[in-house]
């Protein structure tokens, strides 16, 4: 049975908005056909008209599914050191609950109109949830390890984990500049030669990232001294950390830099002349939860980069919610169009993933999911908008 349905406008993403459009599907959730206004009066069947926008369903591109029991347990504006030493202390739970809470999380992905999630790992308990999940999920698996003679040593360990996760979509990749060696990044590089492999790092969400291999000064240093960390041979790069790991990372695998709160044009110059085949994710919501602080968007929007949109953890969020995001970013960016950031949600978030064949735009043979913005005033948000999944 061929359903019709449609809206003040369609959002194929993949092409340009269509006022009063309606777009046809299966009972599979299959595109058959667009179709524009005037085309549209040649449909005998009824037609589910709404009010709003409707858009492909969501790609959320970075998430911590396994944090979810830690919502609303840590206070916000706290820094990224202070929220990162809170994790460690209190990540701990009894495994039912974690589990519960897993799933809690990824309910309300679904309700919240999200259809593919990239989602980093420490362990493997949420495969049980990604196993059942109405959504797609990649899972990074997240390796740390700052001190260079454990390099192979911890890398074996999260390979191992990798291989866990199988038949699901998993790839290994490493937690950050500030948490994993230079040892440790040859390692994946060296494996990466060999293997697809997806990487997602967080990229200088705090500046004392930036300060450590600038100086080798800041926070970083008590930090590590309270772990127990010696990193006495640890050189000062005399720039920042994007650009002293960029030249470590492979040359011919997917790389996503997440947050990005404290980069510079002078970063992004010297990540785009090194080509790396980069993507630039944002979770605004958790940027302003950790650090109260959004990035330089203006800084990135005149290149003709990848750029990607996440919810980030419960931890530092108060919602797993992609149009939440986007209503951040209208608030404090409002000439930035919808159709842009509506494109980050959807079909960039795909594309990195390798789905958008099925995922990400509204077009003949793909199954992305529909979801319906309402509250919206022609092609903007309002403080008001909300999702409601239609497939």
């Amino acid at each position: 049975m061929i359903k019709y349905l449609s809206a003040n406008y369609i959002f194929p993403v993949s092409a340009e908005p269509i006022k009063d459009g309606v777009v046809s599907i299966n009972d599979q959730g299959e595109i058959i056909k667009l179709f524009d206004r005037d085309s549209a009066e040649s449909i005998t069947d009824p037609i589910e008209k709404h009010e709003g926008i409707i858009v492909p369903g969501f790609v959320n591109s970075h998430c911590h599914l396994e944090l979810s029991h830690m919502h609303q347990k840590l206070p916000k504006g706290q820094g990224v050191i202070p929220f990162v030493e809170a994790v460690i202390k209190q990540r701990q739970a009894d495994d039912a609950v974690i589990l519960a809470e897993m799933q809690k999380a990824d309910k309300s992905m679904f309700d919240n109109g999200i259809v593919a999630v990239g989602d980093i790992s420490n362990n493997i308990a949420s495969k049980k949830v990604k196993q059942e999940s109405k959504l797609y999920y990649h899972t990074y698996v997240e390796v740390m390890g700052f001190n260079p003679e454990k390099a192979e040593e911890v890398f074996d360990k999260g390979l191992e984990l990798k291989e866990e996760f199988y038949p699901l979509s998993a790839s290994i990749t490493p937690h950050s500049a500030y948490s994993v060696s230079k040892e440790l990044f040859k390692s994946f590089r060296n494996y990466s030669e060999g293997n697809e492999n997806l990487f997602s790092l967080h990229n200088q969400e705090t500046e004392e990232e930036n300060k450590l291999y600038r100086y080798k000064t800041g926070g970083f240093l008590e930090f590590y001294k309270s772990l127990g960390l010696d990193v006495e041979y640890f050189k000062p790069q005399a720039r920042n950390s994007v650009q002293s790991i960029i030249p470590l990372l492979p040359k011919d695998q997917k790389i996503l830099l997440v947050h990005n709160i404290y980069t510079s044009l002078k970063d992004i110059y010297f990540v785009r002349r090194f080509g790396r085949d980069v993507t630039w994710c944002f979770c605004p919501n958790a940027n302003l939860y950790i650090e109260s602080k959004l990035p330089k968007l203006d800084m990135f929007l005149p290149h003709d980069f990848n750029i990607t949109i996440g919810t980030d953890s419960l931890a530092s969020n108060d919602k797993l919610c992609v149009l939440s995001e986007l209503m951040t970013l209208n608030k404090y960016f409002p000439s930035l169009p919808l159709i842009t950031t509506i494109k980050w949600a959807t079909l960039n978030g795909a594309k990195f993933l390798g789905i958008d064949g099925n995922f990400g735009s509204i077009e003949r043979g793909k199954k992305p999911g529909l979801n319906l913005i309402t509250e919206t005033q022609g092609v903007k948000l309002s403080d008001k908008s909300k999702v409601k999944r239609l497939v």
